[in-house]
């Protein structure tokens, strides 16, 4: 029985998405900064100098395609060209698998549409050599780091050319060779990985630092504030890229906080580089990833980034995003289309049109075909198996251990036995 019968029962808060199916959609209560009214730090400044940038939003291009204010990047046209490929080969690419996967050549794909400008202008803001810890709508990396398509299709279909031997489940790709650490489906993982390879770096005294990408929906789970906190307390140097794309599936992203503060206000509990960009501004996310590429290379400390944007498609294509959200969100979402505005940025410049847009789409899309019907000559996993049974045992350890090897000959004498083919 409570003593103070005066007060009113306690009630709980359950987050609620602004619009759901049938639902007319629009975004006036959003707050957007003008472009070019946010402040640019010096790269040496104290965190605790800048805490407004953690709730402002860092962007450079406005409504009608000039790159304005202090964190104008100033880059040559051939790297805005290079960009503009870079996100449009991924669109490229991620439609051409997507209806792979839809013909059944595959099991699974994620596409990235509306968050291209993230993985492709960061890329081009990193060393080549840095080491980059994905999620897995990041493949803009590796295409803006010219892997080649080939290889990633392979992974896709997991046929006999698949590097990885299809241990791993399709988009979850692995190359060292581009600095690229192996995606896993146990999200936020790759976070205390980065902060964790970014710490021993340091301790070689290397030159090379880490970036680690995250959804807004899996900031909420430990791994997420173990990894803060390493960063913080040891001033790793790495890049803690939070991608806020408003949904981690079916759920909106006030079920991780959104409706309490920003993801990149996190940073300030934590003593850390804090920075809230417009995601779909190719220039704003270039800008801010070497803004904080420099400071972890200058001894000064992790920055956590979030990347305000919009998932255009659904979570994958296991997911229907029209049961659970309005249909119009997509095309009323007030950052507008990442490639469009850089487009729109070059025209006004005097360094592209709408001809050469074209032909370079056609050139793309051309591109992907083609290298579709290489990796489908190794097989698509439609079709099976490719890889020999027994390979299941290699590629875990460096060093096969005694009861794996005499678990691998069983299986390969009862195979035997039965007239299976294992190789």
């Amino acid at each position: 029985m409570s003593t103070r019968p005066n007060l009113p029962p306690l009630r709980l808060h359950v987050p609620e998405p602004k619009f759901r199916p049938g639902d007319e959609a629009e975004f006036s209560d959003l707050q957007i900064p003008a472009a070019g009214s946010a402040p640019r730090p010096a790269v040496e400044a104290s965190p605790s100098d800048f805490h407004a940038l953690a709730y402002s939003l860092v962007r450079v291009l406005d409504d009608d395609g000039n790159a304005v204010g202090p964190w104008d990047p100033k880059l040559d046209p051939d790297t805005l060209r290079a960009i503009l490929r870079a996100m449009a080969l991924t669109r490229a690419f991620d439609e051409r698998m997507y209806r792979a996967q839809r013909q059944g050549k595959t099991s699974f794909y994620m596409k990235c549409t509306g968050e291209e400008a993230i993985a492709c202008a960061q890329a081009m803001a990193l060393h080549r050599d840095d080491m980059c810890f994905p999620s897995y709508r990041q493949q803009g990396l590796l295409i803006a780091r010219d892997w080649p398509l080939v290889d990633m299709m392979n992974q896709i279909y997991s046929n006999k050319g698949d590097r990885l031997g299809g241990k791993q489940l399709p988009i979850m790709y692995s190359a060292r060779d581009a600095g690229f650490f192996s995606i896993s489906g146990n999200l936020t993982t790759q976070l205390p990985q980065a902060v964790g390879w970014a710490m021993a770096s340091a301790i070689k005294g290397d030159k090379r630092i880490a970036a680690a990408w995250c959804g807004e929906g899996s900031t909420a789970e430990g791994d997420f504030h173990s990894a803060c906190t390493f960063a913080a307390v040891y001033r790793a140097p790495v890049i803690l890229n939070v991608v806020n794309n408003q949904w981690a599936i079916s759920s909106f992203s006030g079920f991780a906080g959104a409706e309490a503060t920003t993801f990149a206000a996190r940073a300030i509990g934590y003593g850390i580089a804090g920075l809230r960009v417009d995601g779909n501004d190719a220039l704003a996310v270039y800008a801010a990833t070497d803004w904080a590429a420099e400071r972890a290379r200058t001894n000064q400390g992790p920055t956590l980034i979030e990347f305000f944007t919009y998932r255009a498609e659904g979570h994958s294509t296991s997911d229907d995003p029209s049961a659970y959200r309005s249909v119009q969100e997509p095309e009323r979402w007030p950052l507008g289309d990442p490639i469009a505005r850089l487009k729109q940025h070059l025209i006004r410049i005097g360094e592209w049109d709408d001809a050469r847009h074209a032909a370079m789409d056609l050139e793309l899309a051309n591109a992907v075909k083609a290298a579709q019907k290489e990796a489908e000559k190794n097989g698509i996993l439609g079709h099976g198996m490719h890889q020999p049974m027994s390979s299941m045992f290699e590629g875990v350890f460096e060093t096969m251990p005694w009861h794996l090897k005499e678990q691998r000959q069983q299986m390969l004498d009862e195979a035997k036995a039965a007239g299976i083919e294992t190789s």
